[in-house]
């Protein structure tokens, strides 16, 4: 199975009107992805969206159920001003609770494998992949509050060959689907 990412920057404003059409999306698209609260991440930080895809069956499947009609959406008003779409090659667990951030890290070449995996064992550490796109992880972390969350951080810098990182506070998604 093929896991990958993709996410969204949206037209200044309009972050609610992608996430309902993101919502929507199932009903409209045959055979195409669904998607529910829970697989969509509103994000504070450089992108506005981030989309987990974990059950794809090649880059095919991903080309012709996700990226293509996500990125159809809103194309006549220009909502989505730009995509990213991240690849996996090296999976860490499955994602199995909401995160409080998504971390993006940059690191050294040959360091990469080995940082994924010390990553996993840092206490609220979720998950970590290494990826094809800007980034060479992105790594999922719980915190209960912005001091744990800055803890969690202070732990990943501080790992041998990590270059540097972006990090996303995950918000809270209160937008229902139109039927």
């Amino acid at each position: 199975m093929l896991r990958a990412y993709m996410g969204l920057t949206c037209k200044p404003g309009y972050h609610t009107e992608v996430l309902k059409r993101l919502l929507n999306l199932c009903i409209r698209e045959r055979g195409g992805v669904c998607f529910s609260e829970r697989d969509i991440f509103l994000l504070f930080g450089p992108l506005d969206i981030l989309i987990p895809f974990n059950e794809l069956q090649n880059f095919e499947d991903f080309i012709e159920k996700a990226f293509n009609p996500i990125r159809r959406i809103g194309a006549d008003e220009d909502l989505i001003t730009k995509t990213l779409s991240l690849l996996v090659v090296s999976k860490g667990p499955p994602l199995r609770e909401r995160p409080f951030a998504f971390i993006f890290l940059n690191v050294k070449p040959k360091s990469l494998e080995e940082v994924r995996t010390n990553l996993l064992k840092i206490p609220n550490v979720l998950t970590a992949d290494s990826i094809l796109g800007p980034y060479d992880i992105i790594c999922a972390v719980k915190a209960k509050d912005h001091m744990e969350l800055q803890q969690t951080i202070l732990n990943i810098q501080n790992l041998p060959g990590v270059e540097g990182l972006i990090t996303s506070i995950v918000a809270q998604i209160s937008v229902l689907p139109e039927l």
